[in-house]
């Protein structure tokens, strides 16, 4: 039996010592490890090899590490764990609503920093329950002009195809086949990501925005995804198979 492909982690750091540290903690523990030292070299690497997890620094020349952050979540379900200088609040919040799953501030012990990235790469994201192949939870859902086929994994607006990521539809598919449920953030981490998932649990709130997007749902008269004051979210209104 094969042994599993190890997990690959891009580090991201100006500070190309700390940058060298860190990547031999990881490889130390088993990883493989790319670095990158620049904004557009990151976003490069993470193109050129797919990473299961990113070590991102926010202050970086070239552009910084929101911003590659923002483009990593048009092509990428990689976690990214950003990494800082300042303990601000308001840093936090914009890395959580670009796609960050957790925040480390400078400076950090690199063992804290590889318990973190093991936790979340336990349970690969993207890896939800097995799709079902028969029954009515393989039966595809219609929101309005909304279809959603959890066998063929694909989702398509009055028959034109809509391009989602592993974790976009797989959260689309959870509140689907409960269509007429509301879901709290944990229950909607447990379906997608896991019951052992590791980090922010508003997360969530990030991918559903980035679904409300491309959906072309408008989150103040929601015909698809819908706000579920005090507890989550759920579809909208189903129409006729």
């Amino acid at each position: 039996m094969n042994a599993p492909e190890p997990k690959c982690v891009l580090v991201v750091d100006d500070e190309v010592a700390l940058a060298r540290v860190v990547a031999s903690y990881l490889e130390r523990d088993g990883f493989t490890v790319e670095l990158a030292h620049d904004g557009p070299a990151a976003v490069a690497a993470a193109r050129a090899h797919p990473p299961d997890l990113v070590v991102l620094d926010v202050m970086l020349p070239g552009f910084d590490g929101l911003e590659v952050c923002r483009q990593l979540r048009t092509f990428s379900d990689a976690y990214v764990i950003m990494l800082t200088a300042r303990d601000e609040e308001v840093d936090k919040v914009v890395g959580l609503s670009l796609g960050a799953d957790d925040y480390l501030v400078k400076p950090f012990s690199p063992r804290e920093l590889i318990a973190r990235v093991a936790a979340m790469l336990r349970r690969p994201r993207g890896q939800a329950p097995a799709t079902p192949t028969g029954g009515p939870e393989a039966t595809p859902v219609r929101v309005g002009g909304l279809t959603i086929d959890p066998v063929a994994r694909t989702v398509s607006i009055d028959g034109k195809p809509v391009e989602l990521t592993r974790t976009e539809f797989d959260l689309l598919a959870a509140m689907a086949r409960r269509p007429r449920a509301a879901f709290t953030r944990r229950q909607l981490l447990d379906a997608v990501w896991g019951p052992g998932w590791y980090g922010d649990e508003h997360v969530v709130d990030v991918h559903v925005g980035h679904l409300r997007r491309k959906l072309g749902d408008d989150a103040t008269h929601p015909g698809r995804i819908r706000t579920v004051r005090g507890i989550g979210y759920g579809m909208g209104a189903v129409g006729a198979p």
